[in-house]
């Protein structure tokens, strides 16, 4: 069965190849499912990146049919509120505030809002309500940047 983690694999070297990063994939699998690919660069992305990235997925896509029956690809910027995936994200991202939802419980929660203050031997460090709460990147379901608008 296809994961994000099987997708991303396939895809990413794909996307790198064309000049972007893969920041995220979103898999929504069922009757009309649904890859969502969040792509980024330094000078930004446009509608021309993303049809050029949606061009060559798609592509790799037909050719390797991870997915069963008919799905829908998109293709888009990460957006102000970009998610943090890898431990290279939560290190060109510390100082920032960032919302984060672990897996399994860190000191009684699993959802935090705070100020990364980076991540060390795959170890994310966020600073919150005056604490240092630690955990580790193999336990984040999910994390954000949080917009400072």
């Amino acid at each position: 069965m296809v994961t994000n983690d099987t997708l991303i694999q396939l895809l990413e070297p794909v996307v790198q190849s064309l000049g972007y990063e893969l920041v995220d994939l979103e898999l929504r699998l069922g009757a009309h499912s649904l890859v969502r690919i969040f792509i980024g660069n330094e000078e930004g992305i446009s509608l021309e990146d993303c049809a050029i990235v949606s061009n060559q997925v798609s592509g790799v896509l037909d050719v390797e049919d991870p997915l069963p029956g008919h799905f829908t690809l998109e293709v888009s910027s990460p957006g102000i509120d970009r998610p943090l995936r890898t431990a290279a994200h939560f290190r060109v991202f510390a100082g920032s505030v960032i919302k984060l939802q672990a897996k399994a419980l860190v000191s009684g929660r699993k959802r935090f809002k705070g100020t990364l203050q980076g991540i060390e031997d795959d170890v994310i460090t966020l600073e919150v309500d005056g604490s240092e709460v630690q955990i580790d990147l193999e336990n984040v379901h999910s994390a954000r940047l949080v917009p400072d608008l």
